[in-house]
């Protein structure tokens, strides 16, 4: 039911009330001690009060209509079995904000992967549309700070794809800069010289994957983690090749990798081109690439940004922070060489 002009409320304001269905438990909706109805009247300019299962929101009608999606997002997403946090619900009201066209509640629903119990699903919009860009493209690239899931997303759908059979097997490679890696020489041995700069692969591989069957599919090649060297003068077909910190390539290396791609593969590209750790001097292949193959078919550029970010909040708020500090830097490099022309 819809008041318009309620007594002592603002001109324009409106009262809804929503009546939630009674299969859904008032505490999944709202929380334990309410905690996600506190949230959601922070995220408003609107008047909420609950009453058994019929939630009264009254005040400027755009807030009211948003808030009201926003409940019927959360409804659906309970209904379809997974649970809700804090966290979906600041991502319910993120996306509404942004008047995107997706529904919040299938962007959240995405089921890519499931094992023991968890399953993967992108948490924010460009996640999900990253998700649907591998999908679609032969080669996506996907840009971004740490922590927004740009390589953890591409792994669960390298795995996705491996159990579907759509490839043969799966390909996860990185560079070891501090390790040689530009000249192709690899001191020591593997395991001593190159295991930590591939430890975050195998993780995530343990997070997807039984970790019983992990050695048995290394040991038979179905499944590879190798320093970028090791792809130099190979054609890689019915495989998921993943390329992790690609901002530590040369522009050589970048491309050696990308003509590795043979018939029946997909290519996933990660990075973050504010983290290059390569020499003073030395171009990122990463950092050009886009400029290379614009324009090019069948080739996706995704970027994610703090915004994006899926670790602990304060993560977001670190790169948020850092993204503002260089963009102030920036601009005084750039006001302080004006005034010397």
């Amino acid at each position: 039911m819809t008041d318009s002009n309620p007594q002592g409320a603002p001109a324009n304001a409106t009262r809804h009330t929503v009546v939630v269905p009674t299969s859904i438990n008032m505490v999944s909706l709202l929380g334990p001690g309410d905690e996600y109805l506190g949230i959601i009247e922070g995220a408003f300019d609107a008047e909420i009060h609950v009453r058994g299962n019929r939630i009264t929101l009254r005040g400027e009608p755009g807030e009211v209509a948003l808030a009201e999606r926003l409940l019927d997002e959360l409804v659906s997403i309970i209904r379809t079995g997974q649970g809700i946090t804090s966290e979906t619900v600041e991502r319910v009201h993120a996306m509404l904000r942004a008047e995107t066209t997706e529904r919040p509640a299938d962007v959240l629903s995405l089921n890519i992967l499931s094992n023991r119990g968890r399953s993967i699903r992108p948490k924010t919009l460009n996640q999900k549309r990253y998700v649907d860009s591998i999908d679609k493209h032969t080669i996506t690239f996907g840009i971004g700070p740490a922590g927004t899931g740009k390589t953890y997303l591409a792994m669960a759908k390298a795995v996705q794809a491996l159990q579907s059979k759509n490839v043969n097997r799966i390909i996860l490679t990185r560079p070891a800069v501090e390790a040689g890696e530009r000249l192709g020489f690899l001191p020591g041995t593997l395991s001593e010289k190159i295991d930590p700069y591939l430890r975050p692969l195998y993780d995530a591989l343990h997070d997807m994957i039984d970790p019983d069957t992990i050695p048995k599919l290394l040991a038979a090649g179905t499944i590879e983690v190798a320093p970028l060297a090791y792809m130099r003068g190979r054609t890689l077909n019915d495989s998921f090749i993943i390329l992790d910190e690609a901002q530590n390539t040369t522009p050589e290396q970048m491309k050696m990798f990308l003509t590795r791609l043979g018939f029946g593969s997909k290519i996933v590209v990660t990075g973050d081109v504010t983290q290059v750790d390569l020499p003073g001097g030395t171009k990122s292949g990463l950092r050009v690439v886009e400029e290379i193959l614009d324009g090019v078919e069948d080739l996706s550029f995704n970027r994610l940004t703090s915004h994006d970010v899926v670790r602990h909040r304060l993560v977001g708020k670190i790169v948020a922070a850092y993204d503002e500090f260089d963009a102030r830097a920036e601009l005084k490099k750039t006001t302080t060489q004006g005034g010397r022309a």
